[in-house]
């Protein structure tokens, strides 16, 4: 017996936007694990996970902060994405738990936390915390939420994504002159920060699609 070709494309239509996700959210994880500053040695060559570390001996600030927001971006895009999942599902709280687990690349050192200037890194243990929440929100009323108004995860993931799109990227840009400076050389932009932006990016993308999709 064949099957209806309409059911079809309805299946289909319906897995895309999950599977464009789930490249979206991978494109981040692994652009985070990429070369972010590309240096004209292996000694300057920075990780996208070493970057914001390097950075405090540039003077920036707290603006070095944002080099650490990828993974917790991640997280929050997973755990937001679990509200559209069966939550009686052991891999939907699996889900959950990778997020949090994501976002612990963010976490300080311990000799920092508990140094002198711990101040400066009590703000990504809120941003981490922030992610737990979304997780524990996402199971217990998410899911219910999400039935009513599905539009607000979509909306949720849209601002997350474009946040996690741009600032990281506007402090590689703004770091990048200093560091040619330093060194004398030019320093490109490497595939890390593009794999982020482009990762960041296709979930914006997917979640406005959603949403005009679905508009009333």
């Amino acid at each position: 017996m064949m099957a209806n070709p309409a059911v079809q494309s309805s299946t289909r239509n319906s897995q895309l936007p999950a599977a464009l996700i789930a490249l979206g959210l991978t494109a981040v994880f692994v652009g985070y694990l990429a070369v972010w500053l590309p240096g004209p040695a292996v000694g300057l060559q920075f990780l996208g996970v070493e970057l914001g570390e390097w950075v405090k001996f540039l003077g920036v600030g707290q603006n070095r902060d944002l080099f650490y927001l990828p993974p917790i971006t991640l997280g929050l895009m997973l755990a937001v994405w679990t509200m559209f999942w069966p939550n009686g599902r052991w891999q939907t709280w699996a889900a959950r738990g990778v997020a949090l687990l994501v976002s612990l690349l963010a976490f300080p050192a311990l000799e920092d936390l508990l140094g002198a200037s711990r101040e400066q890194y009590t703000g990504r243990i809120y941003l981490i915390g922030l992610v737990l929440a979304v997780a524990l929100f996402s199971g217990l009323v998410g899911t219910k939420l999400a039935a009513r108004r599905p539009w607000l995860p979509w909306l949720l993931l849209a601002l997350v994504g474009l946040l996690g799109a741009a600032a990281p990227a506007w402090m590689y840009w703004q770091v990048a002159p200093y560091v040619s400076q330093i060194i004398g050389l030019p320093v490109g932009v490497g595939w890390g920060v593009w794999l982020n932006v482009a990762g960041h990016g296709l979930v914006t993308a997917v979640a406005v699609w959603q949403l005009w999709s679905h508009r009333p």
